[in-house]
């Protein structure tokens, strides 16, 4: 075996490192994607920056896409989760409204009671299972 035949032996990976390679490549990929994907979401959450700065952002994601993410999240890291924190708690909000008006949680006794006298009224519901309601809804 020659030196230079050495040399190219060295100089190959093998298919297990190949695709370890791959896979780091693969997975810093979908981490930026992560990122950017953020950083848009972010930009058009902001409603205190204005639509010029915001294309200006976007056009540099596009051209210089590496050192405008990287730049982004040290100038406007901390507003950044601000506004996803704020985003979300008032999305766990409307959930929890949501939820309680469905379920009929949280609404007063009186509230029941009149609800069922309305039932009662219209005629959905008998005497008896008013009655019913109405002790169930006292106990």
């Amino acid at each position: 075996m020659s030196f230079l035949e050495t040399a190219e032996n060295t100089m190959t990976l093998g298919p297990i490192w190949e695709f370890l390679w791959w896979f780091f490549l693969l997975f810093v990929f979908v981490a930026y994607l992560f990122v950017l994907f953020s950083i848009l979401g972010d930009l058009f959450r902001d409603r205190e920056l204005n639509g010029f700065l915001k294309a200006i952002w976007i056009i540099f994601l596009i051209f210089v896409p590496f050192l405008t993410a990287l730049v982004y999240l040290v100038a406007r890291g901390a507003g950044m989760s601000k506004r996803s924190l704020r985003q979300a708690t008032t999305y766990r909000a409307a959930q929890a409204d949501y939820i309680q008006s469905v379920a009929g949680v949280g609404a007063s006794p009186a509230e029941e009671i009149a609800k069922a006298k309305e039932l009662l009224d219209a005629g959905s519901i008998s005497e008896a299972e008013y009655q019913a309601i109405k002790a169930k809804v006292l106990a």
